[in-house]
């Protein structure tokens, strides 16, 4: 009786123990994002942005540049999507119309530069010298492209004319996937000058 109660006890610590190097694991994955993004421009939303990606990135320098890229390619195809459901609003003005209209192919042409950048990033993984520079150095161009994008379609929303809910609620949104993807930029930009 008292081997089968020592029995349990230790499974228990064992399992006790097991438990928070678990949790120990995941708090030093997510003070490791939370450091790494001390470097972008928009830490407060890089870190609220990787955060829920913590297992995965773990202490990885590599794994966190492309989640941050996957969640940038994320944020522009829910954006793209949003915006282009604004264009079946009944009543736009022409002029809000076009706007949006530029919105739409402006955040597709940031989903597709996105998207070759999470392609290209996968060549990294089997890159040396030259050949890893000019992968990395396709991405940056890409997702530098990207924030273009982003930025010219809100400079279609400028002046009184189209002020409203459409302009904030676009606004808004770009804004929020503009910083994300600015944050992503930063961390491949610092892993392209380690490597």
């Amino acid at each position: 009786m008292a081997a089968a109660k020592l029995f349990f006890v230790a499974v228990a610590f064992l399992s006790l123990s097991y438990l928070s190097g678990g949790a120990d694991a995941a708090a030093a994955s997510t003070s490791f994002i939370r450091n790494s993004c001390k470097i972008t421009s928009f830490p407060e939303v890089c870190v609220a942005s990787l955060s829920g990606y913590a297992q995965a990135i773990k202490n990885s320098q590599e794994q966190l540049v492309k989640t941050a890229l996957s969640v940038s390619l994320d944020r522009a195809e829910s954006t793209k999507e949003f915006v282009t459901n604004l264009l079946k609003f009944k009543g736009l003005k022409p002029r809000e119309y076009e706007a949006i209209k530029d919105c739409v192919e402006e955040t597709s042409d940031s989903v597709d530069r996105l998207s070759k950048s999470v392609s290209e990033l996968k060549y990294m993984d089997h890159s040396h010298g030259k050949d890893f520079q000019w992968h990395m150095s396709n991405v940056e161009t890409w997702v530098s492209a990207a924030i273009t994008d982003e930025n010219t379609c809100t400079d279609g929303f400028a002046g009184r004319a189209l002020n409203g809910r459409i302009k904030t609620s676009i606004r808004s949104r770009i804004a929020n996937l503009a910083q994300v993807t600015s944050n992503a930029l930063a961390f491949i930009n610092h892993y392209a000058a380690k490597h």
